[in-house]
């Protein structure tokens, strides 16, 4: 009996420590992830990549796609903070319209993580990861510079541009960026913009749709192109570029007479490799989300911890009420010279996803 007694009382003590562990890996705390939608690729991995930092730290997730529907989203955080959620990571549909759901967050002690996407007007925006969104631009600004080979002095040539969704914080970088290469160009007339349309409020792309791109540049080739040849179009991102190709085709480039223009583009989902390898769109940014999770997931332990969180920028990002701390990560070109070096070795890919 006493040893019976003694097993009994071993196996509790087990049982006991293993609820412990249980209990004490569970008490790292719930995080929400609120994604704007899973129509690009690209926030379907940042996703994927979040919730696998963050479980390997040993939090619960909650990750959520609010379909590019802000009430969707709004709601979506809201029922997150009513779940006990410790920290949120949120790369916002509208950067504009979460504020009185952050308040509702910080009145609860609950920290807020903008990803990616800056969250305007609120001050109750603690902390911002993303890439540094300018230099993505000066990437993109600085492809078409080369390829047309402006610094040697070469051109005119004819240029259109596209921005970004005018509710994203970061498409007035990506924008800015570029032109801050591109501008002295045009101001020289070795670049043209023949339909005189530039600066975001003339050439936005509400909510990075790709049809509304491809709309539009059939209206710029209609009404600008029908005896002139378009040698560039500035893209900020690749379901843009997609939407300008399938225009462009459509009219006749790609053929041999008639050549592509150099396009840019961002993000290079796997259909913008394609693309790059057939040579229709000419240039993307890779944007490691791999690394960018791992930032994130990292910033989130040292909140939970009460160490000192990580960051390399505390002056950008001016949200409208306060500069928010924030991590940059650094952009990558990807063209055909060197799409395998960096999305196939690096891992991010299979090359039978490209080929």
């Amino acid at each position: 009996m006493k040893r019976l007694a003694a097993l009994v009382c071993s196996s509790t003590l087990a049982a006991a420590i293993m609820l412990g562990g249980t209990a004490m890996a569970a008490s790292k705390g719930l995080i929400g992830i609120s994604m704007p939608t899973k129509s690009s690729a690209r926030w379907i991995a940042d996703g994927a990549n979040l919730v696998k930092s963050l479980e390997q730290k040993g939090y619960k997730t909650d990750l959520q796609y609010a379909d590019d529907d802000i009430p969707n989203q709004l709601a979506q955080v809201e029922n997150m903070i009513t779940k006990g959620s410790k920290i949120l990571v949120i790369a916002a549909i509208d950067g504009t319209t979460l504020s009185n759901a952050l308040k509702q967050a910080h009145d609860s002690g609950i920290k807020v993580i903008a990803y990616d996407r800056l969250i305007r007007n609120s001050p109750n925006v603690d902390y911002y990861t993303t890439f540094d969104n300018f230099q993505v631009g000066v990437l993109q600004g600085g492809y078409i510079e080369k390829a047309l080979g402006l610094k040697d002095g070469k051109g005119p040539f004819n240029i259109e541009l596209f921005g970004g969704s005018p509710d994203d914080n970061n498409a007035y970088f990506f924008y800015n960026g570029a032109m801050s290469v591109l501008q002295p160009y045009i101001d020289k007339g070795k670049l043209v913009i023949q339909s005189k349309q530039f600066g975001m409020d003339k050439v936005s792309t509400l909510r990075w749709d790709g049809a509304t791109a491809q709309s539009r540049m059939d209206n710029l080739l209609s009404a600008y192109y029908t005896n002139k040849r378009v040698d560039a179009v500035l893209s900020p991102y690749d379901g843009l570029s997609i939407g300008i190709i399938s225009s462009l085709k459509g009219v006749g480039y790609g053929s041999g007479s008639q050549p592509m223009p150099v396009i840019t583009g961002q993000d290079c989902e796997v259909p913008s490799v394609k693309a790059i390898l057939r040579g229709d769109q000419t240039s993307s940014i890779f944007k490691d989300t791999r690394d960018l999770a791992k930032v994130t997931a990292g910033m989130i332990d040292a909140l939970m911890s009460g160490g000192k969180v990580e960051v390399n920028d505390a002056k950008t990002y001016n949200n409208g009420v306060k500069v928010v701390p924030s991590y940059l990560l650094k952009p990558v070109v990807v063209d055909k010279s060197n799409w395998k070096a960096v999305l196939v070795d690096s891992g991010y890919y299979k090359e039978s996803q490209i080929k």
